[in-house]
């Protein structure tokens, strides 16, 4: 988790970097939707296909991955399948979602501030946690 402190001089700019951040998310969220879309098919007929053969070999169906190896916490996938790729895409969507939620409702969050309008003399310190704006402190110069 990345926290950091951005400073601010108006409402406004704290407002117009949020939407500027929902409006990144989306679009990557968008990209990540559409390859998900596009591997989903083909996942799904490579699972059926392993289906079949696994029922003409006589065989159950196994949730094991072979070809995956954990080195220091990191899982590495040799010659990924379309499920292995639709999975990591499914995780990241998710992630993405999540982290939309967290930044519109933040975002909601902060119109009661309109109420300040010009605020000479404050500086605004906004805490964020992964981008997603956490606590806003009033410096008063």
């Amino acid at each position: 988790m990345l926290v950091e402190i951005k400073e601010f001089d108006t409402v406004e700019e704290i407002e117009e970097t949020i939407d500027k951040e929902i409006s990144e998310i989306k679009s990557k969220l968008g990209n990540y939707l559409q390859r998900l879309d596009g591997i989903r098919m083909l996942a799904e007929k490579t699972k059926k296909v392993r289906q079949v053969v696994l029922k003409l070999a006589g065989k159950k169906d196994s949730a094991e991955s072979f070809g995956e190896i954990s080195m220091d916490g990191v899982n590495v996938v040799l010659d990924a399948s379309a499920v292995d790729e639709l999975s990591a895409l499914e995780s990241v969507v998710r992630s993405y979602q999540e982290r939309l939620l967290k930044v519109q409702k933040a975002r909601e969050g902060l119109k009661p501030l309109d109420e300040i309008g010009d605020a000479e003399g404050v500086k605004f310190l906004v805490v964020e946690s992964d981008g997603v704006p956490e606590r806003i402190l009033f410096k008063i110069c």
